[in-house]
């Protein structure tokens, strides 16, 4: 059974049992350096807000992402301070000695004056991808997000070309990431709808004195109308009898005061030319409607 939405504040809560605990075994076998920075991760985990991705915006993130050179990691581009984002069906993998580690979970935060963003995968899936193996798991002793790769982003007003970043970060993992970051920005494309904790954590959230917290469920629209057209269609006085699909694609759009600011926004792949007209294409097309 995989996870559910619902499900992601009780994972976040017994991770934290874990990361806080001076007997879980990562913590014993680790350094001063990586015990400072488990210390950040536990920080940033409990102050997090909590996102959970479906698979078409995963799979969105994925496209659009490989499509982006830079990105930046500074808090205004970022949906929350500190989040925790869970990617349905995974998002990757991470390199580990020739072994290819799944990713299914992001966690970031600030740390030491820039972004610590950590990966992780689930215990359900580690269980499930050594079912072979000839070990057994001790499954109590494995929390049910685990860390797996952590690195720290620099926060500065440029962006930061992704072939400046720690190295060992799986590059197509953090392209989406920065991809979903900036389609979260664009309501006219995503839907968000927001998901209670179950019972069971609502009830231990509310014996330590805490509110239960939602989960914010980010998905593409069903139904959606580009609403960005070319200025330059049609100009050239030309006139043209077919219709033809131009691919989705990044735009530095100007926002804020006087529209002073920039950032990078998708622009979906939509249909071009006169209404009616035969439909150029050697490819099938999803079209969204409202």
């Amino acid at each position: 059974m995989t996870h559910r939405p619902q499900d992601l504040p009780r994972l976040r809560r017994q991770t934290l049992k874990f990361l806080r605990d001076p007997e879980f075994a990562l913590r014993k076998t680790a350094d001063d350096d990586l015990n400072a920075g488990l210390d950040g991760l536990a920080d940033n985990l409990a102050a997090a807000e909590l996102f959970w991705v479906g698979r078409d915006m995963a799979a969105l993130a994925m496209h659009s992402g490989a499509e982006l050179a830079a990105a930046r990691w500074a808090t205004a581009d970022r949906p929350s301070s500190c989040g925790l984002l869970f990617w349905e069906d995974g998002i990757g993998h991470v390199d580990g000695h020739g072994v290819q580690i799944p990713v299914e979970a992001c966690v970031w935060g600030p740390q030491d004056g820039g972004l610590a963003l950590w990966l992780f995968m689930s215990r359900r899936r580690l269980v499930a991808e050594t079912a072979n193996e000839q070990f057994t798991l001790i499954e109590d002793q494995i929390p049910p997000l685990v860390p797996i790769y952590g690195a720290t982003l620099p926060i500065t007003s440029d962006p930061v070309s992704f072939a400046e970043i720690d190295p060992g970060l799986p590059l197509p993992v953090v392209q989406a990431l920065a991809a979903a970051w900036l389609l979260m920005q664009q309501p006219l494309l995503l839907e968000r709808t927001q998901v209670r904790a179950d019972k069971a954590t609502a009830r231990a959230e509310k014996r330590a004195g805490r509110p239960a917290p939602d989960v914010t469920v980010v998905d593409l629209r069903r139904q959606y109308t580009p609403q960005d057209r070319d200025p330059d269609a049609g100009s050239d006085q030309r006139t043209y009898r077919h219709r033809w699909i131009v691919s989705g694609h990044w735009r530095n759009h100007a926002y804020g005061p006087n529209q002073s600011l920039r950032r990078q926004q998708w622009i979906p792949a939509h249909p071009k030319g006169p209404e009616g007209a035969p439909l150029l294409s050697t490819e099938k097309v999803n079209v969204w409607r409202r």
